[in-house]
């Protein structure tokens, strides 16, 4: 049994809490920031129109349609021209920009306004979580296989943990079983909402697994790297979000059928899956969350747009009943949820991802739920117009609900954060 390593407590910090509240962009960040902004606006928003437009008519709806992808590459080529390429990488190396999670988040909020930004910066989910993991614990090998095409923006990939006939919530309930035998993992098994793995592009999944089931309950879970073309693995279908099967990229369900993948696939060893979940979670929940308040953003904007333009009974909406107080709440949350997230993103880059984990928690409870309120508040406001498809509110309404199940429910970062207060008592 792989034993904890000890660890020796850091020195008490007298000026941690000034340092944790200083949440200002460092000035080697803004260039990038500015930048990103000028991307979206000058290469990514002009084609976003078109690249919908080619999509809706699309025969095969697990395909992309001729010329989408296109127009992806036009401006993810703008991008890499532009050094607007895996800035997401904290880490200092010679792949990511360095910057920190803090720098990032502010970035992460533009990204949040326009849904094919990220994409076109090879800073899209699942991969952002999936490089981050194979940059800091691959082999050589693993990273020429899968980090070097997936830095290059060349192909997409998966995370699959979630399964349907366990509370996942709890990943100690995983129950998908690989055995070593041989120099070769057989997995069983069945996963549920892989988001990302209907992409023809998805080449490669990280895969949740149990390899050790005697050990202590930290120690049973190992993550492997699939390949989603390997014999046994049977995509069975799309798993629908409020009646949307967002293909062709969709959440898929997968069954594992004696699926057989070469001993060195296995992630830093076995029995540390729970380890390395740790590198991935902090950071991808604050990108989420970033994102999130971007999307926000959009729905004030066009809440208020609509609220000033459309007259009923003799005045413009936004001046109806109590719609400017709906106004005003919207900001005073979105710019309140701003400094909870960036303090967040802050106190991991100070404090670590592990120590920082109560306020990752703090604001993924936080962000999706009162980012759905607003939205929905600019639905309203739309009257129809707003559940229809004249607007991107109810996808992004549609987006952000499942956010609070797809980072862990609410009900698991409101523990995490109520344990840690009740250990202060």
């Amino acid at each position: 049994m792989r034993q904890k390593a000890a660890t020796v407590p850091a020195a008490p910090r007298p000026d941690l809490d000034a340092e944790l509240n200083n949440l200002a962009m460092s000035k080697a960040a803004q260039p990038l920031f500015d930048a990103v902004k000028r991307h979206i606006d000058e290469n990514v928003a002009p084609m976003a129109e078109e690249f919908y437009r080619l999509g809706e008519n699309r025969k095969d709806p697990w395909s992309w349609a001729p010329g989408q992808l296109e127009l992806l590459e036009v401006a993810k080529n703008k991008a890499k021209a532009s050094g607007l390429w895996n800035f997401f990488l904290p880490s200092h190396n010679d792949i990511g920009r360095g910057l920190t999670n803090l720098d990032y988040a502010y970035i992460a909020a533009e990204l949040g306004k326009q849904p094919l930004a990220s994409e076109t910066l090879n800073c899209s989910a699942p991969d952002t979580g999936n490089m981050e993991v194979l940059e800091r614990v691959g082999t050589p090998e693993q990273k020429e296989k899968w980090l070097k095409p997936l830095l290059n923006g060349e192909i997409r990939s998966a995370f699959a943990m979630t399964e349907p006939g366990v509370a996942s919530s709890d990943a100690k309930n995983i129950e998908t079983r690989a055995e070593l035998v041989g120099n070769e993992w057989v997995i069983n098994g069945e996963k549920y909402y892989i988001s990302g793995a209907g992409d023809p592009r998805c080449k490669i999944m990280i895969t949740m697994v149990k390899t050790s089931p005697e050990a202590s309950p930290q120690f049973q879970q190992s993550q492997i790297l699939v390949p989603k073309d390997t014999p046994g693995v049977h995509i069975l279908g799309p798993m629908h979000v409020f009646g949307h099967d967002h293909a062709p990229r969709g959440h898929m369900h997968i069954k594992f059928d004696n699926v057989r993948v070469p001993a060195e696939n296995i992630l830093l060893g076995e029995g540390r899956g729970f380890e390395i979940s740790q590198l991935r979670l902090g950071p991808g929940r604050i990108h989420h969350c970033m994102r999130s308040i971007g999307q926000a953003e959009k729905a004030l904007d066009l809440l208020v747009k609509r609220g000033s333009k459309r007259v009923a009974f003799g005045k413009p909406l936004i001046q109806l009943g109590k719609n400017l107080e709906t106004v005003s709440r919207a900001r005073i949350e979105i710019e309140a949820m701003r400094l909870m997230v960036l303090k967040a993103a802050k106190a991991m880059d100070v404090l670590g991802n592990r120590e920082a984990r109560v306020w990752v928690s703090m604001v993924k409870a936080m962000v999706p739920e009162k980012v759905c309120t607003i939205i929905d508040q600019a639905i309203q406001i739309h009257g129809a117009t707003g559940i229809s498809q004249w607007t991107p509110l109810a996808e992004m309404y549609v987006n952000q609900r499942h956010l609070r199940f797809a980072d862990g429910p609410d009900e698991v970062h409101h523990m995490v954060v109520g344990r840690a207060e009740m250990s202060r008592h």
